[in-house]
């Protein structure tokens, strides 16, 4: 799954090679949901390898204050903060890391699940998507939640156009540009399949 991240990151055009390790954008948004909520984590395989997922939580604050507490620690063995105001790209992927109280919007405290999605390349607008997004609301609203928030960087067209066509709704938040955030009760099901994307990460 860490694989599959690296490869799809960046609004799909992948971060290989680009930081210090190629483990630092998973190691904020894949690995601290595999290891806080895995009844929530869902992978597509091909018999080989994992060449999809969907990952997130039930309650974004929960999974924020676990995130500080259980997940944190573990990252301080290979990450640090710090020490001033980011400026680099890299820098400003370590200022969330250390952050992710950041992730409490107030105007996403409705919605209070989230998830990310990728899909290799090969893999997508067969419906995969489609069915991964379903599950994964299932999850989270037998868990308790009703609503279910994502972001999609607002220049990966292909997967605006994805989630437009599934019933997600731009919510707006401020200080975001308009469309990056994106809700979606989780007692409705997901409208037809399309082409799939890869949500911001």
């Amino acid at each position: 799954m860490y694989g599959v991240c690296v490869e799809t990151a960046d609004a799909g055009r992948g971060v290989r090679g680009r930081y210090i390790t190629d483990d630092l954008v998973p190691d904020i948004v894949a690995g601290p949901y595999l290891f806080l909520e895995p009844e929530h984590a869902y992978v597509l395989d091909n018999g080989e390898r994992a060449v999809g997922y969907v990952i997130g939580t039930a309650s974004t604050p929960d999974f924020v204050a676990a995130y500080q507490a259980r997940w944190l620690p573990r990252l301080r063995a290979r990450y640090q903060p710090l020490s001033a105001p980011p400026v680099t790209e890299e820098e400003h992927r370590l200022e969330v890391m250390f952050h992710p109280e950041r992730w409490l919007l107030p105007e996403l405290a409705p919605h209070p699940a989230h998830l990310h999605i990728n899909l290799l390349a090969d893999y997508r607008g067969a419906g995969h998507g489609r069915e991964l997004i379903s599950t994964f609301l299932a999850s989270v609203a037998a868990a308790g939640a009703t609503s279910c928030y994502l972001g999609v960087r607002p220049e990966n067209v292909n997967a605006r156009r994805f989630y437009a066509k599934l019933g997600w709704r731009p919510v707006e938040v401020r200080g975001a540009e308009p469309g990056t955030y994106l809700v979606h009760p989780t007692g409705e099901p997901v409208h037809h399949p399309g082409t799939t994307g890869t949500a911001a990460l």
